[in-house]
């Protein structure tokens, strides 16, 4: 970055102690090009903001917080830099002695803490600082951060807040102002999720937003490169393969990284193969709060009874997606079918096939207003982070949201709804990651949510539709607890086995048959045909039938729907 005579850049080139190797982030030289250009002066950096990260200055490598990162690595060269938190109010962090000759401070140098005030403090020194240079006086390059930004500027919870407003108003003068705009003036507001920020600033266009993101496996290689003399026990596996375990962590936070290799450390502990996927379950769970779990499936495809349409289907995805043909691969599945059908089970066996980890969403809704998309926010960053994955979301209907504003939830599954479209029709995503919604009701899932595009390809499940299907799935289930049913006396029990049998009831079933089988000096066949002759099915035929129903309509392709069930209307 050269300047010109006519159009100085906004921020200096980096120390000359940086190494002519050294590569900032992309996020960081996104943000350069936008100050330099002048197209914002304002920057919300949001995101993987409390991070520990590799400072791209001085001859040894180090880690440091974002703020260090700003300071040392993009804020050199500027005369005043000043921060503000709510727990330190303002503190200069360099040019103190250019701030303290500013004549406010020198008849109250006790600096207010309280945000409205301290905001209009920092107002009135950036417009003292911009007067000087038109005076010519003195030309100043001055930058402010302000952290925990969504605490001191919060997003509104309903009702009107004069002085929040206000001092939404002053930070967002800070951008949009003439003088202030014309003036060497850079400001960034550090905040974890753009929805808890007042909408007065995320809206500003003079704001650019800056998505910092989890450490993909570059930066981790880095960051394990500066960590590695300080943990040689618990690296000493990883001595010459640093790059493969940042591969395998990816997703997870570089903090939380740093703080297990000092637990190894400690207990003279080294990390090893076999730890790495637990290790990184713990560590993006922890990451996620709660917001996610990973689903850990030992099954395949092989396991799945019956569903020979859709296993061949299924494999070949995976046999184009494992050769990277990720043009190919569709953006979701949908899983529906009546209750008991396998939805679960299916999306376990589809994971265990494809070998790539699998996300289940959790309860990520909150009652306060701007939490529950703060959650979401959190999640799909984890899930870029990753790479390739599935993310399993139980009970879509209910989940996704709804297009039309609930009137009992402040507007909350509308948001959803609108975050979550906008996510899965994210063509970027194609064949990294893959959503696959199960749900009973698929026609409570918004149209738009399942249409092609977002959700490509639509598996209906059903129960068994004839007797003979029905002992098949009792014998398959009764195997897996070593229960082998005699040929011959299949033949006798077969006309005894309900229709619409699922695999749900049938190994609940199969369960009983086991107790009794153990219980009573009985033959597995003898306990099936007393299980059976009392049996009730635990689901209302016509709901059954309703459900059925749904899922043959929602099929995107017939070859998945039995014949049996291809009259079903």
């Amino acid at each position: 970055m050269s300047p010109s005579a006519s159009n100085p850049p906004r921020i200096p080139p980096a120390k000359p102690a940086l190494s002519p190797d050294a590569v900032l982030p992309k996020w960081a030289s996104d943000l350069i090009t936008c100050y330099e250009s002048d197209a914002a002066s304002q920057f919300i950096l949001y995101g993987n903001v409390g991070d520990r990260m590799v400072l791209p200055v001085g001859d040894k490598p180090e880690l440091g917080s974002l703020q260090d990162f700003l300071l040392r690595g993009l804020l050199p060269r500027f005369d005043v830099v000043l921060s503000y938190d709510l727990g330190n109010g303002i503190r200069v962090e360099k040019g103190e002695e250019i701030f303290a000759q500013w004549p406010l401070v020198k008849e109250t140098p006790q600096l207010p803490r309280a945000p409205r005030q301290a905001i209009e403090t920092l107002t009135l020194f950036f417009r003292y600082i911009a007067n000087l240079g038109r005076l010519k006086r003195g030309h100043f390059h001055v930058a402010c951060i302000v952290r925990s930004a969504s605490l001191v500027a919060p997003a509104l919870q309903g009702g009107l807040n004069y002085d929040l407003n206000a001092l939404a108003m002053l930070v967002r003068d800070w951008s949009t102002d003439t003088l202030l705009a014309g003036h060497s003036l850079a400001t960034f507001l550090v905040t974890e999720n753009l929805n808890d920020l007042h909408p007065l600033l995320t809206t500003n266009t003079r704001a650019a937003q800056v998505k910092i993101p989890l450490p993909p496996a570059k930066d981790l290689a880095e960051a394990f490169a500066v960590m590695a003399p300080y943990y040689p026990t618990a690296l000493q596996g990883y001595a010459n393969r640093t790059g493969e375990l940042a591969a395998q962590l990816a997703g997870a936070s570089t903090a939380l990284i740093e703080a297990t290799l000092k637990t190894s450390e400690y207990r003279k502990l080294a990390l090893v193969d076999a730890d790495i996927l637990r290790v990184k379950k713990q560590l993006v769970e922890q990451d996620c709060n709660g917001l996610i779990e990973f689903i850990e499936s030992s099954r395949t495809l092989d396991d799945l009874h019956g569903q020979e349409k859709v296993k061949a289907w299924l494999r070949q995805d995976f046999a184009l997606w494992r050769k990277n043909d990720l043009p190919a691969m569709p953006m979701g599945y949908l899983l529906c079918g009546p209750v008991g059908t396998g939805k679960t089970y299916t999306a376990e066996c589809l994971a265990g096939e494809a070998g790539a980890p699998v996300v289940k969403l959790k309860n990520f809704r909150d009652k306060w207003v701007g939490s529950t998309e703060g959650n979401l926010e959190k999640i799909f960053r984890l899930l870029h982070a990753l790479g390739r994955c599935f993310v399993f979301v139980d009970e879509a209907d209910q989940t996704l949201g709804k297009r039309d504003r609930q009137s009992d939830d402040s507007g909350i599954s509308g948001r959803v709804y609108s975050m979550m479209a906008e996510e899965m029709s994210n063509t970027a995503n194609r064949g990294k990651i893959i959503w696959v919604l199960a749900s009973s009701r698929p026609d409570l899932i918004e149209v738009d949510l399942k249409r092609p595009g977002r959700i490509d390809v639509k598996i209906p499940l059903f129960p068994t539709s004839s007797s003979t299907e029905g002992l098949e799935l009792i014998r398959a289930l009764c195997k897996r607890k070593g229960l082998e049913i005699d040929p011959g006396e299949a033949a006798e029990i077969e006309p005894m086995v309900p229709p619409l049998l699922t695999p749900g009831s049938a190994e609940t079933f199969a369960t009983k048959v086991y107790r009794l089988s153990r219980t009573q000096p009985i033959t597995p066949a003898q306990a099936i045909k007393g299980c059976l002759t009392d049996y009730r099915n635990p689901v209302p035929k016509e709901i059954m039938d309703f459900q059925i129903a749904l899922a043959v309509r929602e099929a995107s392709d017939g070859e998945f729907i039995p014949p049996a069930f291809r009259g079903v209307s």
